[in-house]
């Protein structure tokens, strides 16, 4: 984070050495680099910083709700409505203040995720909410291809920019309208943490433990909903931030639980969008490109390796791991030779078969040849 933090106040036009960003700082209105510093990248780095840390905890609060790895806010509903309550006003026409567009991502978000629980039957199994999240987002997103089919050509640039995710020409203004949300939102989550704990053994043993599991879903739901629609709101949908940052938080502490994932999720979620705001910056250099892109094109590989890794690693354990009260099953004489490996195991607890041709009293010994009166070999 520091180093991309540095990258992103440092690098462009003008260039701002490391050792005189503080100076700059310090100097304000004075000079060219203190206007760009104060103005331009210093609220930029900042809203990328919080914008990922929403998204990343969003991200994690959902997958553990859902208990599936691949429940993020882009196959929910939950972005799409945020970006269709944004794109439509626009489109439409509609003169409305600038104060009023967060609560028209936050409607938007709602609809989609109230939509995709109620398709699914109030969240009765997390499989399904999954599934039916994912075409409720394709229909939300055909409603967007049809706004932008009825827009002009610079309503139609303005939202396909919005549609991938941008920090571009953002100021303190956007900054400060994401403050109210997370007075509402970081309280929440830290109530939110140990039951997402509980969510994560299933349904009937979070039932048994005191935790109605369709309401403890919908509270999630709504948690992630605070956190993905203002940042939509300003800066759109960037996409798998709340996929790829639960994982990177996941593989560098298997062994933890929620609580101790969910702030890192935001930690790794701030600098997934802070790499990805810089080459959205300097790549094609002076036309920007959104961060989304970058995101989404790095994201999801690197989440997919992240994935199979961790299942790999869990399995490796799983087979190191003997299971307790184990003893050493009798082998064969005929077939074992010297350099025959360990036998298999069977569990103490297992009752021994009972031996019907003399394989001593508990019928632990192995079987041996016994011939009948009329010549036939057992």
């Amino acid at each position: 984070m520091a180093a991309a933090s540095g990258c992103a106040l440092s690098l462009g036009t003008p260039y701002v050495a490391p050792h005189r960003l503080v100076g700059a700082l310090l100097e304000g209105d004075s000079t060219l680099a203190g206007i760009v510093l104060t103005e331009l990248r210093v609220p930029r780095l900042v809203l990328a910083l919080v914008a990922g840390a929403c998204l990343g905890a969003a991200g994690l609060v959902l997958q553990e709700a859902l208990r599936n790895p691949l429940a993020v806010p882009e196959m929910l509903g939950v972005s799409s409505g945020a970006a269709l309550g944004v794109a439509a006003p626009l489109v439409l026409a509609l003169s409305l203040p600038a104060a009023v567009e967060p609560l028209l991502a936050v409607g938007g978000a709602a609809f989609g995720g109230g939509l995709t629980l109620v398709a699914a039957g109030l969240g009765r199994s997390p499989s399904a909410v999954l599934l039916t999240g994912a075409a409720v987002a394709a229909a939300l997103q055909a409603a967007l291809l049809v706004l932008m089919v009825m827009a002009d050509q610079l309503d139609l640039q303005l939202i396909y920019r919005f549609l991938l995710g941008s920090l571009s020409a953002r100021t303190w203004d956007d900054v400060l309208g994401l403050w109210p949300w997370l007075l509402v939102a970081v309280p929440a989550l830290v109530c939110c943490a140990p039951v997402l704990s509980v969510l994560r053994l299933g349904d009937e043993d979070a039932e048994a433990l005191g935790v109605r599991a369709r309401r403890a879903r919908l509270a999630a739901l709504g948690i992630a909903i605070v956190l993905i629609a203002p940042v939509t709101a300003v800066c759109g949908p960037v996409a798998w931030v709340g996929f790829l940052a639960p994982h990177l938080a996941r593989w560098f502490d298997p062994g933890a639980g929620a609580v101790r994932w969910l702030p890192w999720s935001a930690v790794w979620g701030a600098v997934v969008v802070t790499v990805a705001d810089v080459p959205a910056r300097l790549a094609l250099a002076p036309v920007e490109t959104p961060a989304g892109a970058w995101t989404a094109l790095l994201g999801v590989p690197a989440g997919v390796a992240l994935m199979r890794s961790s299942r790999r690693a869990g399995t490796s354990r799983r087979r190191r791991t003997a299971p307790a009260g184990t003893l050493p099953a009798p082998r064969d004489p005929r077939t074992a030779g010297p350099g025959a490996g360990p036998a298999p195991t069977r569990p103490r607890s297992a009752p021994a078969r009972p031996g019907r041709t003399g394989g001593g009293p508990e019928g632990g010994g192995p079987l041996r040849h016994t011939v009948t009166d009329t010549g036939e070999t057992r």
